[in-house]
């Protein structure tokens, strides 16, 4: 999907604002050359704010985003592109993200045994504006941003099967307490949508939305 322009993306500086190691291997697979600038912003959004999983996921990447891009904005060359997301599991209203501890991935993964959840990723794409500054000569920031959804359904797990996978240590860093691509995957029955957009990154969407506003930018 990206072979049409990426002799000009190789040519780009581009910015991951994201430390996921699944984000990174999942673009770096497809060829695409990158920093990784993880974000510092504190995932403290009230939640009760949102009327729906996908909004919430969405203003949290672009504040992850956004706040990386602000942070290069000044540098010289500054990011052609910065390339943020946020993931989050939802069921029965409920959006759950990574386990605080123990108990609390016991609890999601008992919840969500036997079931189907959601998998939500909204991802945000900030690119410079063309000959556009503000007052202080800072480039200003074009926004572009979309999500995807996974409906994913569990198999029934015993509490021996949930204690013993929390135990390998894999869920304390997934939102939603599982990690498909690795031991987790072997929890799940099976996946109505995207399959890397449960490991955090909808690839094919991406590719869609970049190749779209390269062709609006030529």
């Amino acid at each position: 999907m990206l072979q049409p322009i990426m002799h000009v993306l190789s040519r780009q500086r581009i910015v991951l604002a994201s430390g996921s190691p699944r984000r990174k291997q999942i673009l770096e697979n497809v060829g695409l050359q990158f920093e990784v600038i993880p974000s510092t912003f504190e995932e403290t959004l009230d939640k009760s704010t949102f009327s729906n999983p996908a909004e919430y996921v969405l203003e949290t990447a672009r504040h992850k985003t956004l706040q990386v891009a602000e942070q290069l904005s000044q540098e010289k060359p500054p990011p052609d592109l910065v390339i943020g997301a946020d993931t989050v599991v939802s069921m029965d209203g409920r959006i759950f993200e990574k386990p605080k501890d123990f108990q609390d991935a016991f609890n999601m993964l008992s919840g969500f045994s036997g079931k189907s959840h959601t998998v939500f990723t909204g991802v945000v794409l900030v690119t410079p504006e063309k000959k556009s500054e503000n007052t202080d000569g800072v480039q200003e920031m074009k926004v572009h941003q979309f999500h995807e959804a996974t409906e994913v359904f569990m198999a029934p797990l015993t509490p021996e099967i949930v204690k013993s996978y929390i135990e390998t240590g894999e869920p304390m860093d997934k939102a939603g307490g599982y990690g498909i691509q690795a031991q987790g995957g072997s929890l799940v029955e099976k996946v109505h949508g995207d399959y890397f957009n449960v490991m955090g990154f909808p690839l094919c969407r991406f590719a869609k939305e970049l190749l779209s506003l390269h062709n609006q930018q030529t």
